[in-house]
């Protein structure tokens, strides 16, 4: 190619590359209005979504001092998974100071309990050009951590314009969302291209990462297997089985539509029947799957109603519903098995690592493709069983939980979560040296 039909390229892409930008920016300015209704209407069931209105338009209170090391976990499982890096940081930085953004109420929730004093805390803005140049102007990071797969735009040509080095840590990217960031390249491409490093949980999703324009690229392992269940909520979810006189199935952090199914095929179920246990992946549908249960004709007790013991009723119940945040290891230790939400439908499955860490067995379904790598590994190891639809999903789980040899399952689990921790010490060194290098 000659100098002259580089520099026409050359020009070509950087005038639809700002067109692009310059589009999606337009976009959201007329967005606004919606993004800001949605957000009160969710603040009806979830009182945090009306909180610190101004800080979602990059408006903050009081000047703070510059310097502290920005961490974005946009919701709960992200804000878990960052749990244990934010430890390893610490570990390697003593009286760090963290600043953590999130987006939605239960990560900012779980994430309250993670800050220690002098850190801050608040909404990431919406990804206007205004909103993320004050945002960053106010905080002054050292370094900003995006975790998984939060890659905005606005914030990282902002960040770029103003010195912020950018890591995308625990980053994954399947191929489907690698062929839809494709169809968005002129957007996408130089947002990727603008981050200072990228640590990627898999080859495969290094890979992706690169053909998707990031330029430096590390294989970092997940951070969820260094996530530590609470050892009080696991003593408790095992006390409650104890106190159980028949096999208990999970169906671990559902999405909209799965519990309908499932419901179906468990109230024709011969009596006695095992005990199944709901959790929806978003609070905002407890009350909605509650009344489900009931229209259905099963009967319902909800985890809210009681402190730490079941009430008399409990035993006889076709239905827990867990309708708390934050006790996913309560339920696992409870339950002889787990069903796998998300993955029984075209969604991409949940994390089945926490339930592995736990030492609950899976039951997973063909769509695992948020998860292909830890799927993988996890059926190889033996801690898990897939099944090509939710019926028979349904008779595994309940042949596994009655199995007599369940006890090994339980053991492959532990050791296949134990088998693949380390990383959150692997991207708490790389994210401090940059820091240290700026």
């Amino acid at each position: 190619m000659s100098t002259a039909a580089g520099v026409t390229l050359g020009m070509s892409t950087y005038i639809v590359h700002r067109l692009a930008r310059g589009l999606y920016a337009m976009l959201l300015r007329l967005g606004l209005p919606l993004y800001l209704w949605r957000l009160w209407r969710r603040g009806a069931r979830e009182p945090w979504y009306r909180r610190a209105w101004g800080e979602r338009l990059g408006w903050y209170g009081e000047a703070v001092k510059p310097g502290a090391l920005w961490l974005h976990a946009v919701s709960l499982g992200e804000t878990r998974a960052a749990a244990a890096l934010i430890e390893a940081l610490r570990e390697q930085q003593p009286g760090l100071r963290l600043l953590l953004t999130h987006g939605t109420a239960t990560g900012r929730q779980a994430g309250k309990a993670l800050l220690r004093e002098g850190d801050l805390q608040a909404w990431l803005p919406y990804d206007t050009p205004g909103a993320a140049r004050r945002f960053l102007r106010h905080f002054q990071p050292s370094v900003g951590v995006l975790m998984e797969t939060e890659l905005w735009p606005s914030l990282m040509r902002e960040a770029e314009r103003l010195g912020v080095p950018m890591v995308l840590a625990n980053a994954r990217l399947s191929e489907r969302s690698a062929k839809r960031g494709r169809r968005l390249a002129a957007l996408m491409h130089p947002a990727a291209r603008r981050l200072t490093l990228v640590l990627a949980q898999t080859p495969a999703d290094g890979g992706r990462l690169r053909d998707a324009g990031a330029q430096q690229v590390m294989i970092g392992g997940n951070l969820k297997y260094d996530m530590t269940p609470s050892p009080k909520l696991l003593a408790r979810g095992l006390q409650w089985r104890q106190s159980l006189s028949r096999p208990v199935v999970l169906a671990a952090v559902t999405r909209e539509g799965e519990e309908q199914a499932l419901l179906e095929i468990w109230r024709q179920l011969p009596q006695p029947r095992p005990l199944l246990m709901i959790v929806p992946r978003h609070p905002q549908r407890f009350d909605e799957v509650g009344a489900l249960v009931l229209a259905l004709g099963l009967t319902l007790v909800r985890r809210r109603q009681w402190v730490e013991t079941p009430p008399a009723n409990a035993e006889q119940a076709d239905v827990w519903l867990g309708d708390t945040i934050g006790e996913m290891p309560l339920y696992y230790a409870c339950a002889d098995v787990a069903l796998l939400g998300g993955s029984f439908a075209p969604l991409g499955g949940q994390n089945l690592i926490e339930a592995a860490a736990c030492g609950c067995p899976v039951v997973m379904g063909p769509h695992t493709f948020n998860f292909s790598h830890a799927s993988e590994q996890s059926l190889a190891a033996r801690a898990s069983l897939r099944a090509d639809d939710l019926a028979s999903g349904v008779v595994a789980a309940l042949a596994l939980a009655r199995d007599p040899r369940r006890n090994e399952w339980v053991q492959r689990a532990f050791d296949f979560a134990a088998s693949h921790r380390g990383a959150a010490q692997l991207m708490a060194q790389q994210v401090l040296e940059l820091r240290r290098a700026v």
